[in-house]
Formats: C-alpha cells, sequence, structure tokens
C-alpha cells in the first residue's frame, strides 16, 4: 500500500484513476488545481503523484518542477491530451517518472503506477536511492550495499574489480533486485564517479521518445551528451523496439571506430540492465544478437530476496532506521513473529515489495512493535500443499511462494522417499528416477550426506 496523490481539474478521469489506484490497495487524495494538490503532496508526502498537464492555476510541468524541488522522494507520471514528443521530453528532463497519454488503457495506468512504486527511477528520487538498493555491511561504498549474504558479498567483489574496466555492463535481475544500485556503486568506485550518472527507462515510452533521447533527434541533446565522461544506465533494455536496437547497435558500432581511432566526441560508459536474460530473447528473435554480445562484455547477475533471505532482517533494520529519520520519531522494533513471517516470505517485489511493507506496517504499529497483524495479509497467509487424494498436508508454503520453488520442494521430498525405498543407495535412486547422480546430488544439494537425506 502506498500513498498517491491525483491532480486533474476533469471529474471523470479523476474519478476513473482514483478507482483504479485504490482497487490496487494504495490511499488516494485527489485535488482538481495544481495549488490544492500540491498542498496535500505536502501534508501526506506520497510515494506517487499523477498530474495532468493542463490544470488551473499551475500548469503540469511546473507541478513537477516544484515537487522534484520539494519532495524529490515522490515519484511523478504526468498525464495529458495534449501529448507531444517535445512535451514528454520537458517531463523527463523535469524529473518525471514517465507520462500516460489520455484516452489512455486502464492496464497502462495499473502498469505504470506499479513501475513507478515498485521499480521507482534514480533522477532526483534521494529516498528511493537511499532505501531501495542491494546494498552491503560495510565495504566502504560511497552507496550503502546493504547485506552479508554470500550473493551480494560476492556482487560487492566484482562491482570493485570491474569498477575501471570501460567495457560495457549488463546486470540482470527481476523488478526490485537492486540493478540500478550497484550500477551507481559502480560508478562512483570508478574514476568516472564525479561524472554524471544518467538514467534512460526503455519500457513504458513511446519510441519517439526513446529515438530523441538515444540519438537526441529533433535537436535535442542525447542522453549520452547529458552524460559527457559519466555513465549511462539504459533500464529495462530488453524493452527496447526491435528498429531502435538496430540503430543503437550501429550507433555503438561507429562511436567504437571512432574511438579506435583517437576521434570519439562523445565520452561515456554504457551500463544496461534487463529483466529477461538476453540471450533468451535472442533465442527468441526478440533481441538483436549483435547488440547483446556488444553490451554484455561484463555481466552481473543479481539474486532476487527470496535467495538471500539472510538479507531480510538487515534490510528491515535498515528500512525502520530510515522511516524513523524521515518521520522524526523512534525507530520501531519487529517481534521475532513477524520476522519470520518477512524471512519466509517470497517477495516476488524484491527490495522495493519489502520496504512498501515495512513502511505499511509501521503505520499500523502500536507501542512500539511491529507485530504479524501488522503486516500486510498477503505475507502472513499460507498455501496448504496435500500430499495425496487423502488431503494430507505435506507442506505449507507462504503465499507470495514461486511456482519453480514449490516445484523444487516437491522435487526433494519425492527423491528423498525414494532415495529411502532404496535404502540410500543412490546409483538405485538414480536409475530409478531417470537421472544421472550427477543431477540426484545437484537437486538434492551437492554436499549433502545420505544420512541427512534420509531425514
Amino acid at each position: 500500500m502506498a500513498r498517491i496523490v491525483i491532480i486533474d481539474d476533469d471529474p471523470s478521469i479523476l474519478g476513473l484513476m482514483v478507482q483504479v489506484c485504490r482497487q490496487m490497495g494504495h490511499e488516494v487524495e485527489a485535488r482538481g488545481s495544481g495549488r490544492e494538490g500540491m498542498a496535500v503532496v505536502g501534508e501526506v508526502r506520497p510515494e506517487l503523484l499523477l498530474v495532468d498537464l493542463k490544470i488551473p492555476d499551475m500548469n503540469g510541468l511546473e507541478v513537477i518542477q516544484e515537487c522534484r524541488r520539494e519532495y524529490p522522494g515522490t515519484a511523478v507520471v504526468m498525464v495529458t491530451g495534449f501529448a507531444s514528443v517535445e512535451t514528454a521530453v520537458e517531463a523527463m528532463k523535469l524529473g518525471a517518472f514517465d507520462y500516460l497519454t489520455k484516452p489512455f488503457e486502464l492496464e497502462d495506468l495499473r502498469r505504470t503506477v506499479e513501475r513507478a512504486l515498485t521499480q521507482g527511477r534514480e533522477t532526483g528520487r534521494a529516498v528511493v536511492a537511499e532505501t531501495a538498493g542491494v546494498v552491503a555491511a560495510g565495504g566502504g561504498l560511497p552507496v550503502p550495499i546493504i547485506g552479508e549474504s554470500r550473493a551480494v558479498q560476492e556482487i560487492l567483489r566484482v562491482a570493485a574489480r570491474v569498477a575501471d574496466n570501460e567495457s560495457p555492463l549488463l546486470l540482470e535481475g527481476e523488478f526490485g533486485s537492486g540493478k540500478q544500485m550497484v550500477a551507481r556503486a559502480v560508478h562512483q568506485m570508478s574514476r568516472r564517479g564525479a561524472a554524471p550518472f544518467k538514467v534512460l527507462q526503455c519500457s513504458g515510452l513511446p519510441a519517439e521518445l526513446l529515438e530523441q533521447e538515444l540519438f537526441g533527434s529533433g535537436g535535442g541533446r542525447s542522453i549520452f551528451t547529458r552524460a559527457e565522461g559519466g555513465m549511462v544506465l539504459l533500464e529495462e533494455i530488453n524493452a527496447l523496439p526491435l528498429r531502435l536496437q538496430a540503430q543503437l547497435d550501429g550507433w555503438l558500432e561507429e562511436l567504437q571506430n571512432r574511438r579506435m581511432a583517437g576521434s570519439g566526441e562523445v565520452d561515456f560508459r554504457l551500463a544496461a540492465t534487463t529483466t529477461v536474460p538476453l540471450e533468451q530473447l535472442v533465442r527468441e528473435g526478440k533481441f538483436r544478437g549483435d547488440l547483446c554480445y556488444r553490451i554484455s562484455v561484463i555481466q552481473i547477475s543479481l539474486p532476487p530476496l527470496r535467495h538471500r533471505r539472510e538479507d531480510i532482517p538487515l534490510l528491515t533494520e535498515h528500512f525502520l532506521e530510515v522511516l524513523a529519520r524521515r518521520g522524526g520519531v523512534a525507530k520501531l522494533e519487529v517481534d521475532k513473529y513477524a520476522m519470520q513471517l518477512l524471512s519466509e516470505y517470497g517477495w516476488p517485489g524484491n527490495i522495493g515489495e519489502l520496504r512498501h511493507a515495512i513502511e505499511r506496517a509501521c503505520a499500523f504499529a502500536e507501542d512500539g512493535r511491529i507485530r504479524p497483524v501488522d503486516l500486510p495479509s498477503k505475507i502472513s497467509q499460507k498455501v496448504e500443499v496435500s500430499e495425496d487424494e487423502s488431503g494430507r498436508i505435506r507442506q505449507v508454503l507462504p503465499i507470495g511462494t514461486k511456482l519453480t520453488e514449490f516445484i523444487k520442494k516437491q522435487e526433494r521430498v519425492f527423491i528423498r522417499e525414494t532415495l529411502r525405498y532404496n535404502e540410500g543407495s543412490r546409483e538405485k535412486t538414480a536409475s530409478m528416477l531417470g537421472v544421472s547422480i550427477a543431477t540426484l546430488y545437484r537437486k538434492m544439494g551437492l554436499k549433502l550426506e545420505r544420512d541427512k537425506l534420509l531425514g
């Protein structure tokens, strides 16, 4: 659940947006003019502001500019029936997360709201930058990276090692796993750290606007020019249209040739993120192979939060400290039962979802302590999985558990019972299951001994 403010002078559109956002489970305040809307923003400090371009007493662009200046923790989406590339570019340059053109599909509105709340955008968003990252304890990084898991420590090691390497960097991982924060950490650790760090979101924007941002068509400066000497991060490059993929690949090749000849006019380091493995998209014909290999010289894969559960208590404490500082109040505690639920939940929205869950819990907590009842209901709800038609319960899994994780659990149960039937013989078990010994070990854990498998 998040706080959203909507400003639009069209009652029908305003009512529709309010209804959709409330159906998504968010708290919504609606106003018909710019000044009234900004007054509410100052009172409730929302996570998201939806603002129409043409509103009484203030231009929508003025609202965006004031919001970015006064309330940098609030993401802004512009809604307009007068869209043009120039207007969209201006809104994005002022710090808007995205824009919607009237009339819009309800699913487009839902998707944009969800992305703005859970994924966020780096530009001018101090609160999100402070709280949304993959962040590790220690390490002395300019960008805090919180986590003690082996996966996070390996990411830190690789990030430090490649910081001053000029090769393109590709970060793979699910939404909310912290890809942008790792890219920023790499940038700040590098010799380019004092230069600009610019971000372009490749999903949800019209191709015409993307083309202008990438190549400066229409007389504007491209994002690469604006990032002179620094780093350009192309977020969700997997969503880049094929036509623009071809243009980008050709432009990067030409730039590389000019640099090798000592005449490169633009100096930057390229980084990109993807939520889908690019090689998979190449096989499916949805991404150009030449561009894939050009931008993925160095790859860093970020694990989802459910694969590094030992970091959940650390991230929870971090968010509690940030929220306490922001509200000027004492930091809340989490009782052991609530922490157990947080640690067991699947977190499909990863770190961003955890942050919103903690913020919601803080709003409902009493006596300085977060209890299970204060957490979103989906975190405390569980699914009972029967062993067979008799209804005997075999597993109880939290809502949010990935299907692949459930399948792995079921595989382990089946392999263990087969191994027990074969009196611990791994060879017989592998033969009966039709898999190799190596596959059997991999599915059960490479270092597990027979006694452990037998339970």
